[in-house]
């Protein structure tokens, strides 16, 4: 492959449009497969997310510091992502293709088997994955121009895995349409590891051993604010694709075929929007970005509210995409930066471990979005497609507008309750390809 391509922020962002197309088919689909379609109630479901958490628990930083000491001729990420690849596709294909007949028992053990073996192969693929990122981009330039080009890759993903998925699995159904998003990012995922050689830096000493490696990240209260802040901002993405179908179906009351149109007024939007955040953050301090982004976000759900029909919900959802599209762009720089710092002060490069304990936190977003369903469902006696309730149009304009908004504001608060001050940003200046002294 051409010297040019190797290493960019074009090839290694493929490795996303890979992951964000199932993922986001996923997310978004499969509470309504399962309470909607398949009639699966919505306790057994936040049951079933909830054990996942548990396992998740062990696995995630399991993974990241496993991934930190592998020392192999390929890379220490590469192997992992190459051997999680087939996994992958087969535990996506497993999610959406449960045996007809079931029980409703039956349901939920499928779906809790399914569950835990598909997110315990993610988890693989995300942590190694993401510690790639601060380790082929340093300093706050390059992080922010790969970071910009990795979002638009993930828009164009997310734009699949949701506007276009429901009229594959009105085609073809979901089994089928799990089968072709999983060979997409089969594909995907191969050429992006094709297109990526790790950096051949040998740090002094030996990498700590797992409990003070957990004591390390424990003690790093930047890193603890700024994914607690995220966490609460990512259960925001969760329950707003998540939510859609629900809300275009029971507050807009526009046909199963017009939530793609819905969708695609999101995403569509995040695009361009993506690359307006990027001119914005080349100007500005990276955690001044970050926090803004979070404010423009929580003010952007609330014209959700208001929706009532197709047309006043693509202007909501057109709204919410610049709030988004920041919040894609900009956490980047500021987690890139809390792993450099800890490289100075350990001598040891851990973007696994760090990654890691991210993406749990992140992750265990999904707990909160699950108990948020759950109890807005409760209030308003919605329990599944086949019960809805008296009042569903309620029970959905609260979880895609109010229940955003209030976790938007918990996010920006939680954003100021320390300071960010990075005394040195390593290759801060330098652009993709440009030779530099990483002083690590």
């Amino acid at each position: 492959m051409k010297r040019s391509w190797m290493n960019s922020p074009y090839a290694f962002s493929l490795g996303m449009f890979a992951m964000m197309v199932p993922s986001q088919a996923f997310s978004s689909f499969y509470s309504y497969f399962y309470v909607d379609k398949l009639g699966l109630g919505i306790g057994l479901a936040t049951l079933a997310r909830t054990i996942f958490l548990i396992w998740d628990a062990v696995n995630n930083p399991l993974f990241g510091y496993w991934s930190d000491r592998t020392k192999t001729r390929f890379g220490r990420r590469r192997p992992w992502v190459f051997g999680a690849i087939p996994l992958f596709m087969l535990t996506f294909i497993l999610i959406f293709s449960p045996p007809d007949g079931l029980s409703e028992n039956g349901l939920f053990t499928w779906f809790l088997v399914a569950l835990i073996l598909y997110e315990a192969v993610a988890t693989v693929l995300w942590v190694n994955y993401g510690a790639l990122f601060p380790e082929l981009f340093r300093g706050d330039r390059i992080r922010a121009k790969a970071s910009a080009i990795q979002q638009g890759y993930q828009v164009v993903a997310l734009l699949i895995g949701t506007a276009l998925t429901p009229i594959l699995f009105g085609m073809m159904g979901f089994s089928n349409m799990s089968i072709l998003y999983a060979l997409i990012f089969g594909v995907f995922m191969f050429l992006c590891m094709m297109s990526v050689r790790e950096q051949a830096e040998v740090m002094p000493g030996e990498p700590p051993k797992l409990v003070e490696a957990f004591r390390q990240t424990l003690k790093n209260k930047k890193f603890w604010v700024f994914n607690i802040s995220n966490s609460f901002a990512q259960t925001v993405n969760g329950l707003i694709s998540s939510i859609i179908p629900f809300y275009a179906k029971y507050v807009l009351q526009i046909p199963e075929k017009q939530v793609s149109l819905l969708l695609a007024a999101v995403f569509i939007s995040v695009i361009p929007l993506v690359f307006v955040w990027y001119f914005i953050i080349r100007r500005m301090d990276g955690v001044k970005a970050w926090r803004l982004s979070l404010v423009v976000y929580g003010l952007s759900v609330i014209p959700l509210w208001f929706g009532y029909d197709l047309v006043s919900g693509v202007v909501a959802g057109t709204a919410v995409g610049f709030g988004l599209a920041g919040f894609l762009v900009t956490p980047a720089m500021v987690g890139g930066n809390i792993i450099d710092e800890d490289a100075e002060v350990t001598g040891q490069r851990r973007e696994g471990i760090y990654t890691a304990v991210s993406g749990f936190i992140t992750r265990s977003s999904g707990l909160i979005s699950a108990l948020a369903f759950f109890v807005v469902g409760m209030i308003f006696g919605y329990e599944s497609g086949d019960n809805p309730g008296s009042d569903p149009e309620s029970t959905f304009r609260y979880l895609i507008s109010v229940i955003p908004f209030g976790l938007l504001l918990i996010s920006v608060l939680i954003s100021f309750s320390t300071k960010f001050q990075f005394h040195h940003k390593a290759g801060g200046s330098l652009d993709h390809g440009q030779k530099t002294d990483y002083k690590l």
